[in-house]
């Protein structure tokens, strides 16, 4: 499958409000960045296996994706062009060694 096709079919499941798209999606997306963060946490503790730790963050990730998936969507956003936008900003910051910091100007 690719981005265009998952994004297509995550409407068949997109059930919020229209006119509060933005804040339902973002508040969606945040909270399952929280829960992938919460995964990680309970790994550290030991609380289970690499093993069990990828399978639930596989499940999390997914969660994540589908909230950026329909944000792009929603905002008309070409989801091939967000990534490719986001990896040459890495590249850049990569080329200039500005890795490391803060700020989106570096």
């Amino acid at each position: 499958m690719n981005i265009k096709e998952y994004v297509q079919l995550t409407k068949q499941t997109a059930i919020y409000p229209p006119d509060t798209f933005l804040e339902y999606l973002t508040l969606g997306l945040a909270s399952e960045a929280g829960e992938v963060s919460g995964v990680v946490k309970k790994y550290i503790r030991k609380d289970f296996s690499m093993e069990n730790a990828q399978e639930k963050l596989t499940k999390e990730l997914g969660d994540v994706l589908w909230y950026w998936a329909r944000l792009c969507d929603e905002l008309g956003l070409n989801p091939e062009e967000v990534m490719e936008a986001n990896i040459n900003k890495l590249l850049k910051r990569k080329e200039n060694q500005t890795l490391q910091g803060d700020g989106d100007d570096r």
